[in-house]
């Protein structure tokens, strides 16, 4: 990348595609980004930007760049493929960049020291925690096949639900259908998977809705 390209890309801010750091000084924190990237629609990651959009650039890369990728090694699992280049702004200064790719092997987790894992996506200019259905939405969703479900009592309750409300939760379905949480989390996401349903992830709760294309049919 040509730093007239870089100072572009810096110009358009922070997004679901595009995530600025100052320093490597908390790695651990960094990979979440990584993580979330790599879960979503990938994204790029400029290590030496600040959240102003100021160009600092990193005097000592080297270290920043070990550091970091130490870090996406013994955070992330599975692995993850990336592709890192440096950008100069000066003779003194770089910009690290890293090209992260939307994975076929999601979800990808952050291990911490006690070897506990959350998986994070993209929302935005956010990297979230993912719940417990986009994690199961994204590993079920690994292969490419249509998703055929049987349209009983508790799909059409989702349907009149969703006759009623543009959005809805998993807790307001099982409640409106009168069915266990787990069984309602499986029907939605099934339901996301047959391309039927939208989910939008977000800090606290999803929420879903109807799909565009299956509006549309």
């Amino acid at each position: 990348m040509e730093l007239r390209l870089l100072k572009e890309l810096v110009k358009k801010g922070e997004s679901d595609h595009l995530e600025f750091k100052l320093k490597t000084n908390h790695p651990e924190k960094i990979v979440r980004e990584i993580v979330a990237f790599a879960n979503t629609r990938g994204g790029k990651l400029l290590v030496g930007v600040g959240d102003d959009k100021s160009l600092k650039g990193l005097k000592d890369i080297d270290e920043d760049e070990f550091l970091l990728n130490r870090a996406i090694e013994k955070y992330i699992s599975p692995k993850l493929n990336y592709e890192q280049h440096r950008v100069a702004l000066d003779s003194e200064r770089e910009v690290l960049v890293l090209n992260i790719p939307r994975s076929a092997d999601k979800p990808h987790y952050v291990v911490d020291s006690s070897g506990e894992r959350k998986a994070y996506v993209r929302v935005e200019d956010k990297s979230i925690q993912a719940s417990r259905e986009m994690k199961e939405i994204m590993r079920r969703g690994r292969k490419e096949r249509d998703v055929r479900f049987r349209y009983g009592e508790k799909e059409q309750k989702l349907m009149e639900l969703l006759e009623q409300q543009q959005t809805i939760t998993v807790d307001l379905f099982a409640a409106f259908a009168g069915i266990p949480r787990k069984i309602a989390s499986n029907t939605l996401v099934v339901m996301v998977l047959a391309r039927v349903l939208e989910v939008h992830p977000q800090e606290m709760i999803d929420h879903f809705s109807m799909s565009m294309a299956y509006q549309s049919r």
